[in-house]
């Protein structure tokens, strides 16, 4: 199915518009954070109940040095309740960078005449599974740019090739998606090739904002990319991902809009997003904005921080835009998965730094350039749990069963032994000697923390299984 100019844009009288700047505007301009109001909040944050827009509001407007440490511990508690220690790895795989979009803060932009335009043969996206299978990677996240030659049953055709690649011990068991919005059939075409989330970013949630930022191409169309996911869920696709892009606009509108569009897709489809993004804008090929609203290092961590109280069950990523150090400090606030890794020139995974390819590909640039093996290295140092784990989207536990099982115990019943076996796979196959030292210890410490939820002497039969051979156990 290809995309046609007259015809992509379909009104469904189902999909309505749902964000009203006023309202939210409304509530940033009117709400006063005083200190038992801002604990209050924390207080409902800690109880795992959704905050609002009122509640929301509320920590956004604090600037009370005292109360916003309470917003960055009361995240960091909370973050341990719901997802204990575990950080959730993946690394993104850039399949093509055509584009019909003028984005103008895009490096795949179409006025950008000196970006490489490239999409990988079936054999090149073979070559770059491989190399990220060598590497230990058990997750990717699929990106397209938006044009025809990127229709739905291309991205079909692309998931199921990426899950047929096994070198090794290695193998993909988990593709999710960062491509154009689709219509329900569209949807319907790519959840059949067994994706697990499909991400649609709104970038920035202003109307306004969004129109000056999207010159031109079908990203044009604010409404039909704000009801995307909408369209994903009629479609029966309900692992679905949502995102800003901070730095576009005033970053207190964007938290609060993505907690708009959160209790939205649980109002209706009685399931929110799986996972919330907040890439920071950073440089990139044809950058044409300004830093008006570039976010301080200091308000990232509190938007982050507020974001994880607002959302306790929904899954927070922090991608490699952000350096290493800025990484170190937001990951302790509520993040819970990171990518590992990454390199987004297209071609780049299996190409040698003595390549002398063109590979000048990027879509923006990435400020942390360290190997998984370096990001797990540092993970284990700090007690987290690097996590390959993809047993809750293969045994149905997604959507709405996701948010019944995400309960009391249902993190040390399920989430951290399966995290250990997949630590325990990397270990084996891709691990130092270093790291094995390092990495048994830390999952001997995990062991004798179950407390009950899970049978310990299972886990470590199953874990002896994987040291002697066996592999893609979980519970």
């Amino acid at each position: 199915m290809k995309f046609k100019p007259e015809t992509y844009r379909i009104p469904d009288e189902r999909m309505k518009p749902f964000i009203d700047s006023e309202e939210i505007w409304g509530y940033i301009n009117s709400t006063k954070p005083t200190k038992e109001k801002v604990r209050q909040v924390i207080a409902k944050a800690m109880d795992k109940q959704r905050l609002n827009l009122e509640d929301t509001a509320t920590l956004v407007n604090t600037t009370d040095p005292e109360l916003i440490e309470e917003i960055l511990q009361g995240a960091r508690t909370l973050k341990e309740k719901v997802y204990g220690n575990r950080i959730v790895l993946f690394a993104p795989l850039y399949i093509g960078n055509k584009c019909t979009n003028n984005c103008k803060y895009c490096g795949f932009r179409s006025s950008n005449k000196e970006a490489v335009r490239k999409t990988l043969s079936d054999d090149e996206i073979v070559k770059e599974v491989e190399a990220l299978e060598e590497n230990g990677q058990k997750r990717l996240i699929l990106v397209y740019g938006e044009h025809q030659n990127y229709s739905p049953e291309y991205i079909a055709h692309t998931v199921k090739l990426v899950y047929g690649v096994k070198k090794n011990n290695g193998e993909i068991r988990r593709v999710n998606i960062n491509a154009a919005p689709l219509d329900i059939e569209g949807f319907k075409t790519v959840k059949e090739s067994g994706i697990g989330t499909y991400q649609v970013f709104q970038e920035t949630y202003d109307p306004v904002a969004y129109e000056s930022y999207h010159p031109s191409g079908k990203k044009r169309d604010y409404e039909w990319r704000l009801t995307s996911l909408d369209r994903a869920q009629e479609a029966g696709l309900d692992d679905v991902g949502i995102g800003a892009l901070f730095g576009l606009y005033d970053w207190r509108f964007e938290v609060l809009s993505l907690i708009r569009h959160t209790n939205h897709l649980e109002a209706c489809y009685n399931v929110g997003p799986h996972t919330i993004s907040f890439p920071r804008i950073k440089s990139a090929a044809s950058l044409d904005i300004t830093d008006k609203h570039f976010v301080s290092d200091e308000d990232f961590v509190k938007l982050v921080a507020i974001l994880r109280l607002a959302v306790p069950y929904t899954g927070l990523i922090l991608t490699a835009r952000e350096p290493a150090n800025i990484r170190r400090q937001v990951i302790q606030f509520g993040v819970s998965q990171i990518d590992g890794g990454t390199k987004i020139e297209l071609g780049s995974y299996s190409h040698t730094e003595n390549d002398k390819q063109n590979l000048n590909r990027e879509q923006f640039t990435i400020n942390d350039n360290r190997s998984l093996s370096e990001i797990i290295d540092e993970l284990i140092e700090n007690d987290y749990i690097p996590s390959f784990c993809t047993a809750c989207y293969r045994l149905g536990r997604t959507g709405e069963h996701f948010m019944e099982f995400s309960v009391p115990g249902f993190i040390k019943r399920y989430c951290t032994p399966n995290a250990l076996m997949t630590l325990t796979e990397y270990l084996v196959d891709y691990g130092t000697l270093e790291q094995k030292e390092k990495g048994y210890k830390l999952i001997e410490k995990n062991l004798n923390q179950l407390n009950g939820h899970q049978d310990a002497e299972e886990v470590r039969r199953r874990i002896d299984k994987i040291i002697a051979g066996e592999r893609d156990l979980y519970f």
